[in-house]
């Protein structure tokens, strides 16, 4: 009988695509591991005064924020739209009422 190619190319690019994403997730877990370093290293040597130091660290927060939601949340996958929109639409209401009551308290 005859072999269906068809499935043995899925299989093989299911395969690839997997691996392709593993490793992306790889490497974001390594930028991750070396945000925290940096920012442990930062805090336990003194090295810069408290002005900066606080800036840093919510940089640095804010892009391991990011690579969690986008890589290991899966929010960069199809049908994930509608979780999406309502964590990203919670975030940009928590950052209006920080910013309103910023405003309201030091006006």
């Amino acid at each position: 009988m005859t072999e269906n190619t068809n499935s043995n190319e899925t299989n093989s690019f299911q395969k690839q695509k997997r691996k392709e994403e593993m490793q992306k997730q790889l490497i974001s877990f390594a930028l991750m591991i070396v945000f925290t370093i940096i920012a442990f290293v930062v805090v336990a040597t003194g090295m810069m005064d408290g002005m900066f130091v606080i800036p840093i660290l919510l940089i640095l927060a804010i892009i391991q924020v990011a690579f969690q939601l986008y890589y290991f949340m899966h929010m960069k996958d199809k049908d994930h739209e509608m979780p999406a929109l309502m964590m990203y639409g919670g975030m940009w209401a928590a950052i209006l009422t920080v910013a309103g009551l910023g405003v309201i308290s030091w006006w």
